[in-house]
């Protein structure tokens, strides 16, 4: 079988715990569905990773996910560009430049809030 990003990730879902696995699932749902200039991409495979990071790209990198030991971790670089209305950012808060939520076991998804960010991370992408 052809690997392809999308079948990496399917792998990365797979190799997560229940919930962890269920949350990038959907977190990965709502991104591409979105827009459609969103694409799949795995990155920064190493050692301590060999399956990498799940990566949502679109005229840059959008979002990229990791796993911690009590959340499945939603990084945008540009995050500090992005604005957040619904105040989904929870994590990297100090930085600069990137921004992230931290979504654990018991959070609900605000599909349309991250939906939201998702497209407003584009635009900034664009510029």
């Amino acid at each position: 079988m052809i690997s392809t990003p999308g079948t990496e990730i399917d792998e990365i879902i797979a190799s997560q715990p229940v919930w962890k696995g269920a949350t990038l699932a959907q977190l990965r749902s709502i991104i591409l569905e979105a827009s459609e200039e969103v694409s799949e991409a795995v990155k920064w495979k190493m050692p301590s990773k060999p399956l990498g990071s799940p990566t949502w790209e679109a005229h840059g990198i959008v979002c990229v996910a990791d796993y911690l030991n009590n959340a499945v971790r939603l990084t945008f670089p540009k995050g500090a560009q992005v604005a957040d209305p619904s105040n989904l950012f929870n994590a990297r808060l100090d930085s600069k430049v990137a921004r992230a939520i931290d979504f654990t076991e018991e959070m609900a998804v605000d599909s349309e809030g991250l939906r939201l960010l998702i497209l407003q991370a584009i635009d900034v992408n664009k510029k």
